[in-house]
């Protein structure tokens, strides 16, 4: 997990929670600190500490981006099988026990991911449900144009991710970036088929995702993408155009698209 100052304490708080109720527990948090975070945020972790949970600090003095984040997070996992989560959301109780058995059950298996279930405030306010394509040949088939993970679910092998050259500074597309070299380099991929995380979203994301200014940054990010190999130049024209059209419409419709249309 990354962390930085932009977090609200209370979420940190119920993602915490999230993982301290695991069936099967994590036995160590690897929490990257990308750069100085507040005084709110540093009691939630000591709170956590305090109660025995197994946090691993990485300190990076100052801001360095989500995938540089990341990257020194994977670097520090003592452990081969690793969970990726966000500091926002929550995972369903029996996430990891019900990820592992997969890795058991298929000793070739490399990442493996879920569906969620998207929420605005509490967990029980449901607003939207993103599935993802479920076996290895769907989910590179997919990928080509939009992620075939919910990135905030999936758990993979460090040594895949390390092979693949780790995560990279890709502004908006950290994790795409990464699934892309992952299956360049061969990995084996699938998805559960069920909902495993709670992931929090809400009119703030909305906003985000709109503008040219946030244009620019996906089509900078698609073009890395691009870059590797993995998706064609007509892959990329469709994916630049759609995001150009939703990133400059209001911001009431954008969300109607995404909770109706793209999230259902």
């Amino acid at each position: 997990m990354s962390v930085y100052i932009k977090e609200k304490p209370e979420y940190l708080d119920q993602c915490f929670e999230s993982l301290e109720n695991q069936t099967v527990k994590a036995n160590e948090w690897v929490l990257v600190q990308d750069g100085p975070i507040t005084d709110e945020l540093l009691s939630v972790i000591n709170k956590y500490k305090q109660r025995g949970n197994p946090i691993v600090d990485v300190i990076l003095p100052k801001n360095q981006g989500l995938g540089i984040a990341l990257a020194n997070g994977i670097e520090a996992c003592s452990n081969e099988i690793v969970a990726r989560m966000d500091t926002d959301d929550i995972a369903r109780e029996d996430r990891f026990e019900l990820q592992l058995k997969e890795f058991i059950d298929d000793p070739n298996l490399d990442i493996c991911g879920s569906h969620i279930i998207e929420f605005e405030g509490s967990k029980d306010n449901v607003v939207a449900k993103r599935t993802v394509p479920l076996d290895d040949k769907a989910i590179k088939k997919y990928q080509k144009r939009r992620d075939s993970f919910n990135h905030m679910t999936v758990m993979y092998k460090k040594s895949a991710v390390l092979k693949a050259g780790n995560y990279q500074s890709c502004l908006l597309m950290e994790d795409t970036l990464l699934w892309a070299n992952m299956f360049i380099s061969g990995v084996n991929a699938k998805n559960i088929d069920d909902y495993l995380v709670y992931a929090r979203v809400g009119k703030d994301m909305f906003c985000r995702r709109g503008g040219f200014a946030y244009y620019k940054k996906y089509k900078q990010g698609r073009k890395k993408v691009y870059k590797t190999g993995y998706i064609s130049w007509w892959d990329y024209k469709v994916t630049v155009i759609i995001q150009f059209i939703i990133a400059l419409i209001p911001n009431k419709l954008r969300g109607f698209i995404f909770k109706k249309l793209l999230h259902k």
